[in-house]
């Protein structure tokens, strides 16, 4: 976890449930004599995430439709974290601002920026039920809504067209693309994941996701080299391109694709707990 992180200890489960008392159906102690979840049971979750949004974050209410994807919130904000510290160096006297491509219906991102830092954020989806909900959660927290902007994307092929306006500037855009090439791999991943945690057997109440969320035609590696691409085009209006890379095997063919560019491009690796992702970042301006 980012040494900034809320999230470096384990959860405290009595504050937690006083915050939002939904949650104290769901919490036993587990063999070990600790406070925990059931976090195959997807209710339970849910409940975790409201009410760490509520104890941490200062929201006042969040939500998700039915079968859309319930982000662990501890490793949403490593990637906030990491960000800023992308943005440290920037010599800036005006508020950051940030795009977020893909937002969905949990929001999760600009709430943490807007939360966390401050930042002006703009969050964009294809999906209109997700554009209903995302904007549901930032009106649900009362001021939320002078920092956090929803756009809906109406043409599946761009990712900044039609999203980013003229002569708009931002300071980062960031991404958590879609992992999977089809619905059966998206499928079969949740299926080892709950195997994992010995509840396969609940499987089919718990997949959770919309499709623009979990999978795509070429996967993740696919998608990310289409924004790459079109990062082109907006060069002078973000400092920083972002995205999450859940597949290591897919680097090269990402630093492929950004060295025929000439840009200059990092790789964060992080860590939570035995999951291990990274954010690949590019700039075409002189850092």
């Amino acid at each position: 976890m980012h040494p900034k992180s809320l999230h470096n200890k384990p959860y405290n489960f009595d504050a937690l449930t006083a915050k939002h008392q939904d949650l104290k159906p769901f919490v036993f102690v587990n063999d070990f004599g600790n406070k925990s979840i059931d976090f195959s049971d997807s209710d339970a979750v849910f409940h975790l995430n409201k009410a760490l949004l509520k104890l941490h974050y200062q929201l006042t209410d969040w939500n998700i439709p039915k079968h859309y994807l319930c982000p662990p919130i501890p490793g949403r904000t490593d990637y906030i974290h990491y960000i800023a510290d992308l943005l440290a160096d920037t010599d800036k006297n005006t508020r950051i601002k940030g795009l977020d491509i893909g937002v969905g219906a949990n929001c999760i991102y600009p709430l943490l920026g807007s939360q966390l830092y401050q930042w002006k954020m703009v969050g964009s989806d294809i999906n209109t039920d997700a554009i209903t909900a995302a904007q549901a959660n930032v009106n649900a927290t009362e001021g939320l809504e002078k920092n956090i902007e929803i756009r809906h994307q109406t043409n599946n092929a761009n990712l900044f067209e039609g999203i980013v306006r003229k002569g708009e500037q931002f300071d980062f855009s960031m991404c958590n693309p879609p992992f999977h090439p089809s619905k059966e791999e998206a499928t079969k991943s949740s299926f080892r994941k709950l195997k994992s945690l010995r509840q396969a057997k609940v499987f089919s109440l718990n997949f959770g996701g919309q499709a623009n969320e979990l999978w795509c035609n070429g996967g993740e590696a696919l998608f990310i080299k289409r924004m790459i691409k079109q990062s082109v085009a907006f060069k002078t209006q973000i400092v920083w391109f972002t995205t999450l890379v859940s597949k290591k095997e897919n680097l090269p063919k990402i630093y492929k694709q950004l060295d025929k560019l000439k840009v200059t491009h990092k790789t964060i690796e992080m860590t939570q707990g035995h999951k291990k992702s990274r954010i690949v970042a590019w700039t075409f301006k002189q850092v």
